[in-house]
């Protein structure tokens, strides 16, 4: 029954859209402002093992994921793989500093919680991944 008003659909790709400018912009600022060589010494400090691989692994999830997400492409994978990034972020950077900003997780756990859902339910309207879907079907 059409009611006129957006569904889900347009409520996930606006939750995808801004998750994924979170993230090419935290990603773009790892890569080309501090580098990979300075994101793994951060890693290192904190104890992350193989830090300068991690520091590379950490920058190009957050990027490119970040950039798959805006376009709703490959959704669940990039969602998945930030996730992933936001545990981590969550319990070995942030937790520490309590609940609250600004060092603490709750800003790190609202945006596990969108990457996890967002690799539940997949890209909602206007995404790459939709329109291949359609083109493969038809």
């Amino acid at each position: 029954m059409e009611t006129g008003r957006p569904g889900p659909g347009t409520g996930l790709a606006i939750l995808r859209v801004v998750v994924g400018i979170v993230f090419l912009m935290h990603g773009g600022q790892k890569l080309f402002i501090y580098g990979f060589h300075n994101v793994g010494g951060f890693m290192h400090q904190l104890g992350i093992p193989l830090p300068q691989v991690a520091g590379v692994v950490v920058t190009l999830v957050e990027f490119f994921g970040g950039l798959a997400l805006v376009l709703g492409l490959f959704t669940r994978w990039a969602a998945v793989l930030i996730a992933c990034d936001m545990l981590v972020a969550v319990t070995v950077v942030h937790l520490r500093g309590g609940f609250f900003l600004p060092k603490g997780f709750e800003y790190a756990l609202t945006l596990l919680a969108a990457s996890i859902a967002l690799a539940l339910t997949g890209p909602g309207a206007a995404a790459l991944d939709t329109l291949l879907g359609r083109r493969r079907a038809g």
